[in-house]
């Protein structure tokens, strides 16, 4: 009998581009269902299997689940940005790249059970399968764990079928789009910068003429035009990676991209500079206001290979870095910022 009524899957998904191409595999085979489960050593719900049968991964359109027991995204639910497939081909699918023996091995999510989706704080935070209770052949509860909280982990739901059942669309705990604006804005104009940009724009010294005024400048036109502080893949995005990634290459040398995108999980300080922690996220230890909470890493990673291919950084003998004629021709760009 099926678990899911054909209603109930209606509007999961949102079918975008992005999701197809990271999150999304054809339908798993049985064979490849039990090579997946003793590659993880656990028995996957039946109501999981059921919904990669009929749509295996990919991001939501549903995307919030109602709870006020969980604060690793809002007070009053937590979002969700995509199911992991079963299968490995998928970045995000359950033995992909980004897949749950990776987050595991290499995020420090703790051995319960599998991830199985994310949250919108690129890493930050993922849903499990809990199998604490019931042994690794048994149903597992959902949790949502919160890495910056020294891996809190949070109940959600009972079993699968529940936690697809409760998922909501976001407009639903959307306020008054005039209010979030004034909000965005207001942290983008006065919050607190991390203090790896503080360091970086000190160490840019007077080549930038006001570098705070250009980076709040390029945040400012990107909320107005978006209602809200996010960095994707537009040009005033690439823009601030690139402020960024002058910024980083005034205190050091990137030695490859992750040197520049990924925190060191081995000293989670501001020491190690690092685009995560210049933006997206801060340490609850030491928090600053200008932030987005969240990135998708890919985002950054596809302008770096952008810049790559176009020649805007190149490897030197130390490292990589920008161009002479794309950092003159960015601090230029920047100082007309400055005066927006």
């Amino acid at each position: 009998m099926s678990i899911f009524s054909e209603g109930e899957l209606a509007g999961l998904f949102d079918d975008s581009a992005y999701g197809l191409e990271k999150y999304t595999e054809p339908a798993p085979s049985d064979a490849l269902v039990a090579e997946v489960e003793a590659e993880l050593g656990y028995r996957l719900p039946a109501a999981y299997v059921e919904l990669a049968r009929t749509r295996n991964g990919g991001t939501l359109e549903r995307n919030c689940f109602p709870t006020t027991d969980a604060h690793v995204w809002a007070d009053d639910h937590v979002a969700v940005t995509g199911l992991y497939a079963i299968g490995r081909t998928a970045t995000w699918s359950l033995l992909g790249d980004l897949g749950s023996p990776f987050m595991q091995a290499e995020w420090g999510y703790p051995d319960i059970g599998v991830c199985f989706a994310d949250t919108p704080t690129g890493g930050h935070s993922e849903f499990m399968f809990d199998y604490r209770e019931c042994g690794p052949k048994g149903e597992p509860s959902v949790v949502v764990v919160d890495q910056e909280n020294d891996y809190r982990i949070s109940f959600i739901a009972p079993d699968f079928q529940t936690f697809i059942r409760g998922l909501v669309p976001e407009d639903v705990f959307l306020d008054d789009p005039d209010e979030i604006l004034a909000d965005e804005l207001e942290k983008v104009n006065e919050g607190s910068f991390s203090p790896i940009v503080l360091r970086g724009i000190a160490a840019v010294g007077p080549t930038l003429n006001d570098a705070e005024a250009s980076i709040r400048t390029i945040a400012r036109r990107i909320a107005q035009e978006k209602g809200f502080f996010a960095l994707h893949a537009d040009g005033e995005s690439h823009l601030m990676y690139a402020t960024m990634f002058l910024l980083y290459s005034s205190l050091t040398t990137a030695m490859s991209m992750a040197d520049f995108l990924d925190q060191d999980p081995e000293h989670r300080t501001y020491d190690h500079p690092c685009y995560e922690m210049m933006i997206p996220f801060s340490y609850t230890s030491e928090p600053y206001g200008f932030r987005t909470g969240g990135w998708a890493r890919d985002f950054v990673a596809d302008w770096w290979d952008q810049q790559i291919a176009a020649g805007g950084i190149v490897e030197t003998p130390e490292g990589f870095r920008f161009s002479p004629e794309t950092e003159t021709g960015l601090v230029r760009l920047l100082n007309v910022y400055a005066t927006l």
